[in-house]
């Protein structure tokens, strides 16, 4: 064989691996078309953290995540697979392909905002000052004279401590569950602690109920997705827009939280 045609049959098998490789890679890149195919989404879900995951009675995850995943599905019109995660390997989870979204109770920042994309917010994360409706408070001013529980060293300790005035009575506790008891019995005034712990007072359905008075800090929960995957995004995005406006996203968080959604989420 001459020369020529061993050249050019070997270009054209080389063309024609780079147009293989380079469909595999398109299809590889997009998600949405994966799942479709694949009939399932799998998301990586918390496991040990309530309200947002953890395990029912049954052994079956329950909380907001869960709930939030079984929505983006129902959707879809596909199956959902929950694939539980901890804080530490949700992102590794997503970026070697274990799993299509993550619903993890996840902050955004900078860091992870290089290496992953956000949806737009689906459920509040906060820290703030929580008093029952009686008592009037609306800025750190408002605490001067009154007695604030907190919990030792917890981030919402930390800034309070920073605008609080000089005669408002900050008591520090070792655990959420011993700010949670001094609220209840009616040691303190006010709480400053995060919207989970509220909830978990919410829940055990006290006299005086606390109510969100100011935030302190705020970081909503995003679905963390792969960089590039428009598509997927945009359902993604989609659907909570969806949820939001007919209500089932408020259901849930007022199903988990004790509290509608905020304005801004």
């Amino acid at each position: 064989m001459k020369r020529r045609t061993l050249l050019s049959l070997a270009a054209a098998a080389a063309l024609s691996a780079v147009a293989v490789l380079g469909s595999e890679q398109s299809v590889k890149a997009d998600a949405l078309t994966d799942i479709a195919s694949r009939g399932t989404l799998r998301v990586a879900v918390p496991q040990d953290f309530p309200p947002f995951g953890s395990v029912g009675s049954d052994m079956a995850p329950v909380g907001y995540d869960i709930d939030m995943a079984n929505l983006i599905a129902k959707k879809m019109g596909i199956k959902v697979e929950l694939v539980p995660v901890t804080s530490a390997n949700r992102i590794p989870y997503l970026q070697t392909n274990k799993v299509d979204l993550v619903i993890s109770s996840l902050g955004k920042n900078p860091d992870r905002e290089k290496v992953i994309d956000f949806s737009a917010a689906y459920a509040p994360f906060f820290n703030g000052v929580f008093a029952p409706a009686q008592i009037a408070v609306t800025r750190p001013e408002d605490l001067s004279g009154k007695t604030v529980g907190v919990t030792r060293g917890a981030i919402e300790d930390l800034e309070l401590t920073k605008v609080a005035p000089a005669n408002a009575v900050i008591k520090r506790y070792e655990d959420n569950n011993g700010t949670i008891t001094a609220f209840l019995s009616g040691q303190v005034d006010v709480v400053a602690t995060g919207n989970v712990v509220a909830a978990a007072i919410l829940s055990r359905n006290p006299p005086k109920r606390p109510e969100l008075k100011f935030l302190i800090t705020n970081s909503p929960c995003f679905i963390g997705l792969n960089k590039n995957e428009a598509g997927l995004l945009g359902k993604v995005n989609s659907i909570i827009a969806e949820a939001k406006a007919d209500g089932s996203l408020n259901a849930i968080a007022k199903k988990w939280l004790g509290a509608d959604l905020p304005a801004g989420i």
